[in-house]
């Protein structure tokens, strides 16, 4: 497996190299490109993360982590971004073995932060080229948003405390938002059926990880704090895209 992080990508480009190895990075300025938005309006995001709730679901019994989640629902064509209902968050075991099968409900997203033009175009525009590597069969994505912060005030906190992992959807976004006195968080990624991966840690703020979630596998390392009388964090945008439907306990629990 190959990849290249300082090289700014165009639509193109990120096309094919989500064809050709199930994953490409996209630096500020491709992100910018995709969008049309400068990176100042992606920044006027920044107070959100402040302002997120502890996950109360963490079954490992810790405390390192924030999040709030919403759900909205893409219309290729004509095109359309749709906010839903608040509705919890499931995952079959399958691809969670340490919270899947649990009706997750988490606080919603802040009605600024959805308001924000460089969010609906971040959301839109991903999906619009996730559509030319895979289109859904309806036009429409299923797209679940959670913004995260992992903090290190317990001397460690875990990105993934599920391991590496797929999460049972079509595509994966991991928008690295920004870190602050930590060590660790580095990304790892795998061929889901095969033994190749890479791995490399994100720095700079507005640098989008796009997955292939049917080829790959994914996780974050821990991160550790540079000063332990100093606080610590790690903050991210994780946005999925699946086809047919959220992920929800009635349907079958089966392997894309």
């Amino acid at each position: 497996m190959h990849v290249d992080i300082q090289l700014p990508l165009g639509r193109t480009t990120a096309i094919q190299r989500l064809r050709a190895q199930g994953f490409c990075v996209l630096t500020p300025s491709a992100v910018e490109t995709l969008t049309g938005q400068p990176i100042e309006h992606f920044d006027d995001m920044l107070p959100y993360w402040d302002d997120l709730a502890a996950d109360q679901h963490l079954k490992d019994g810790g405390h390192y982590r924030y999040r709030r989640h919403g759900c909205f629902i893409q219309s290729l064509d004509p095109p359309q971004l749709e906010a839903v209902p608040h509705r919890m968050h499931w995952q079959p075991t399958t691809y969670n073995a340490l919270h899947g099968g649990m009706e997750r409900w988490f606080e919603p997203l802040a009605t600024g932060l959805v308001l924000l033009p460089a969010w609906s175009a971040l959301l839109f525009d991903l999906g619009a080229l996730f559509a030319k590597v895979r289109a859904p069969a309806d036009g429409r994505w299923y797209i679940e948003a959670h913004p995260f912060r992992i903090d290190t005030e317990g001397g460690v906190g875990r990105p993934t405390p599920e391991g590496a992992h797929r999460d049972g959807v079509d595509f994966v976004a991991v928008v690295f938002v920004g870190r602050e006195g930590v060590r660790g968080g580095e990304t790892r990624i795998f061929e889901a059926d095969g033994p190749d991966g890479v791995r490399f840690t994100l720095h700079e703020p507005w640098t989008a990880l796009l997955l292939d979630d049917e080829r790959v596998i994914h996780e974050s390392t821990p991160i550790l704090p540079d000063d332990a009388n100093a606080p610590g964090w790690r903050d991210t945008l994780v946005l999925t895209y699946r086809a047919g439907g959220f992920q929800s306990p009635g349907e079958a629990a089966t392997t894309i």
